[in-house]
């Protein structure tokens, strides 16, 4: 079978770009057939991906960071709707957080990676799904998707610190929604700050926005918290680093196979930190269970 790698060139602020020789030599090493492609705009992964799927192509691999995952999970997705068998994806983690890669134990090196991928080993993972887009770790309205835009838009600082910083800014400048959420055992109406939905743990490279979710127990964990004035948030900040602010009486705690949400004004969503709706008034989540063939490492006997 012959591996599709899907490069994300920007992923680590063009980490992904220079690793290109190492992962050609790597698969040459392992013995790995592959065809690489680098992608050239945002959400190209998509396309690629879900053609590959059709094409046969085993397993399908991201080369890149959590969005750059998220877009090739986004199009075999797309392809196995349309009927076509599920292939496995492989993981080689290039981007800034690799949120995904961290929960599931990927190594970080390259040639590690791409040895991972070779011996083929298999875990199923749940899928999220919010308004149409898939989702393998994180999603959230409100305050979390406006600090990925004001992230994505500083040039100096790097890494998880660009993330701490952007949170911070955002807060100070929020303000808050009037919401609705129904989930499957409860409902809330009032003035919500944010609304983080979790398939996993991690998000961002240091939140532990739902430090209880578990990838493949067909559940979404979600938080949301209430107005709050910004001194009180910026004082939560830090709690979510190890996910104590679960503790707080302004946020609240909960599991879920579907969530449906009202907001006004409209918020942005994000999954898997690429924002790919601005102004959204209605917003649905639901978990698919144990859709995703993921290649992982072998457990220790």
């Amino acid at each position: 079978m012959t591996a599709k790698i899907i490069v994300n060139p920007y992923a680590g602020r063009w980490k992904a770009q220079r690793a290109v020789a190492d992962i050609e030599r790597t698969c040459a090493a392992v013995g790995l057939d592959y065809e690489l492609v680098v992608t050239e705009r945002p959400d190209a992964g998509i396309e690629i991906a879900r053609q590959a799927v059709l094409d046969g192509y085993t397993p399908i691999v991201a080369a890149g960071g959590d969005g750059s995952i998220s877009e090739v999970v986004n199009g075999m997705m797309r392809a196995v709707d349309g009927g076509c068998p599920p292939a496995p994806l492989g993981v080689i983690p290039l981007g800034s957080a690799d949120d995904l890669a961290d929960v599931l134990g990927l190594p970080k090196a390259v040639e590690m990676a791409c040895r991972v991928i070779a011996a083929g080993h298999e875990r199923l993972l749940d899928v999220g799904r919010v308004n149409g887009r898939y989702f393998d770790n994180n999603s959230a309205i409100g305050l979390e998707p406006l600090v990925t835009i004001s992230q994505a838009r500083m040039q100096r600082v790097k890494g998880v610190p660009r993330y701490v910083l952007a949170a911070a800014r955002t807060i100070l400048t929020y303000r808050p929604w009037r919401m609705r959420l129904v989930w499957d055992e409860g409902e809330y109406e009032g003035e919500v700050v944010l609304v983080s939905v979790g398939n996993t743990r991690r998000t961002g490279g240091t939140f532990y926005m739902t430090p209880r979710a578990e990838p493949d127990d067909g559940y979404l964990d979600f938080v949301f918290a209430r107005q709050a004035s910004r001194l009180k948030l910026l004082r939560l900040l830090p709690t979510t680093f190890d996910g104590s602010h679960v503790q707080r009486p302004e946020v609240h705690y909960e599991r879920t196979a579907r969530l449906t949400i009202t907001c006004d004004p409209p918020t942005p969503i994000q999954a898997d930190g690429e924002v790919f709706e601005r102004a959204a008034s209605r917003i649905e989540y639901e978990i698919l269970p144990a859709r995703l063939r993921v290649i992982v490492p072998e457990p220790a006997p």
